[in-house]
């Protein structure tokens, strides 16, 4: 493992029937001290097929790509045959530049990544945060009601998770989570574009200094633009449509 305890290698049908005999529903498998590429390829390719062979739905999180870009680039086809979803980058903490660095890593390499995502397979934009001063290294975290992020820039992360169609779990203390914050993160018209069921992901389509602008293609061909959800009202393709960004802030539309 990453903290030098031993591993699954040479054990993964036990592993996985011991998972699964505990009720659990997602597993992350890391790529910690696997030695070298084979092994580590070998490792994420057997774990899937354990967890397949215990018949219970297991979600598979994977390390793999993360491990491969310094010496490879991914075989993202090869990948979304193992695992459901898979970390491409860093760490996210509760920190705005943590954030920005994701948001920008992906816009970067949205040409190798975007046009795998799917259903059954998604990029997980994060991996580990810092929690009450503990790190615990889960999926694709949104560090919406922690202490890092402004008002803006927590609607942001929820709306950029939306647009990259990235598996959202919540990192957090629920027993000190301010209304706010709750009413982000059950937002219900953001959590549509993130589960929508044609499950393409976004992309930058430009960027001027400080300013971007992303699409997600969306069921029933609509677009979910980004550059606080609210209902803007009818307009037609010649009609003009006038919004005010917040520094670090969003402004995310359904056409």
């Amino acid at each position: 493992t990453c903290a030098g305890f031993p591993g699954s290698y040479g054990h993964y049908e036990l592993d996985a029937q011991t998972f699964a005999s505990w009720g659990v529903d997602l597993l992350k498998f890391d790529g910690c001290n696997s030695g070298s590429l084979e092994l580590l390829a070998e490792g994420y390719r057997r774990m899937s097929l354990a967890l397949n062979k215990t018949g219970r739905p297991i979600v598979y999180s994977c390390e793999w790509p993360f491990y491969l870009r310094p010496m490879q680039q991914p075989n993202y086809t090869e990948i979304k045959q193992y695992c459901n979803h898979w970390r491409n980058f860093f760490d996210v903490y509760d920190s705005w530049n943590s954030i920005k660095s994701i948001v920008e890593w992906t816009a970067l390499h949205q040409d190798s990544i975007v046009k795998i995502a799917g259903p059954g397979g998604w990029n997980d934009p994060d991996m580990a945060s810092s929690i009450t001063g503990h790190l615990f290294n889960f999926p694709s975290q949104l560090v919406i009601g922690n202490f890092g992020l402004s008002w803006d820039q927590a609607v942001t992360q929820m709306a950029m998770w939306a647009i990259m169609a990235a598996p959202l779990f919540m990192s957090n203390d629920l027993r000190r989570i301010s209304p706010e914050a709750k009413w982000l993160l059950q937002n219900k018209e953001v959590i549509a574009i993130n589960q929508d069921p044609l499950g393409k992901q976004g992309y930058r389509i430009t960027k001027d200094k400080n300013f971007e602008l992303w699409e997600r293609p969306l069921s029933g061909g609509a677009y979910a633009v980004l550059p606080s959800s609210r209902d803007w009202g009818v307009h037609s393709w010649v009609s003009s449509l006038s919004v005010e960004v917040n520094p670090t802030g969003t402004v995310l539309l359904r056409v």
